[in-house]
């Protein structure tokens, strides 16, 4: 059973959102597979954006609502950038992600009991937030203890 390529993009959109970039790359082998060119596969997602059903700005809404919980600014502007959202928009999607501190502090209280008590366990904590992404300026005000005031503030 062979679906055309629009069929196989609205089934891709319909699981969940892409961006323009990478729903082209998903689409491009199978385009070569069905003989269909280049420009036919950019036309195909010309028209799906005219649609509103292809939007790079809703994808990185959707990406930076879902994986802000657990990652800091700086990895999700990598993974924005990593499926080619442009660098205006990737910024737009980021001013919505909220207070990084206040999202550091309650994925550092997720994994941690309590605050470093040896220069040891503090590298363990610092190298934990930042395989996450979050900045060495919100880790040091983090291990500071400024976040659980921001923490306080939200319960509030």
């Amino acid at each position: 059973m062979s679906e055309t390529l629009r069929q196989r993009a609205l089934r891709l959109l319909a699981q969940r959102e892409h961006a323009r970039a990478e729903l082209k790359r998903k689409l491009a082998r199978h385009a070569e597979a069905d003989g269909h060119s280049e420009e036919q596969l950019e036309a195909l997602l010309d028209d799906l954006v005219a649609r509103r059903l292809l939007s790079d700005a809703r994808y990185a809404e959707m990406r930076v609502s879902v994986r802000g919980r657990r990652y800091g600014n700086a990895r999700l502007s990598h993974e924005l950038r990593q499926t080619g959202v442009a660098a205006e928009t990737a910024a737009e999607a980021m001013t919505n992600a909220g207070d990084e501190l206040a999202r550091a502090q309650v994925v550092w209280a997720r994994k941690f009991d309590s605050p470093p008590n040896d220069a040891a366990e503090r590298a363990r904590q610092v190298r934990f937030m930042m395989n996450r992404g979050f900045s060495s300026d919100t880790i040091r005000r983090l291990l500071r203890g400024e976040g659980s005031a921001a923490a306080e503030l939200e319960e509030e």
